[in-house]
């Protein structure tokens, strides 16, 4: 897939969150039906989040190597390998234990959300043009998928988005069991 087509992908996508967030209050935004689960709010800040935090700022580091980063030049993993073979994480739960560092706040509002999304949406508009130029020998370390490129992170992103849609509608069915 090419960075026009991925970036087309992520913009539907995207267009899918917001059209879903519609159908939401924020008392549902944030119910969480265990301890350890996330609510569809929690969901959505952590796509927003990840992008803005991680993603898009290992594409400049790759994009803009200085000593210190750390950019290098190590390859993937297994598991990397087969994630952008396939084009899309496998169809399973990846749950990583509540912590601190990891887990979402909770957003304070919709309209937060729906910024975050611009912010994301705009953001990948303005790398897309960058790609072409991109070294492949420049990488930052994925924690699971190994050493990625520019292009590898932001066909990342895509990918990222349309996993947690899966996410998304277990989370809808147990709110949907709630309020029966």
């Amino acid at each position: 897939m090419n960075t026009t087509e991925a970036l087309q992908r992520f913009e539907e996508t995207v267009q899918v969150y917001l059209q879903e967030l519609d159908g939401f209050s924020m008392e549902e935004l944030k119910y969480r039906q265990a301890e350890d689960e996330w609510s569809i709010g929690q969901m959505y800040q952590h796509l927003i989040q990840s992008a803005l935090s991680m993603h898009l700022r290992n594409i400049e580091l790759c994009l803009n190597p200085i000593e210190d980063a750390a950019v290098s030049s190590a390859g993937k993993t297994e598991v990397g390998m087969a994630i952008f073979e396939q084009g899309s994480f496998p169809p399973i739960r990846i749950q990583v234990p509540p912590s601190p560092q990891y887990t979402p706040e909770q957003p304070a509002t919709k309209e937060q959300l729906i910024r975050g999304l611009d912010t994301v949406v705009q953001r990948m508009r303005q790398t897309e043009p960058m790609l072409g130029e991109a070294s492949l020998q420049h990488t930052v370390p994925h924690p699971s998928f190994g050493g990625l490129h520019a292009l590898e992170w932001f066909l990342l992103i895509e990918m990222h988005y349309r996993h947690h849609v899966r996410q998304l509608e277990r989370l809808k069915q147990a709110l949907e069991q709630q309020r029966v």
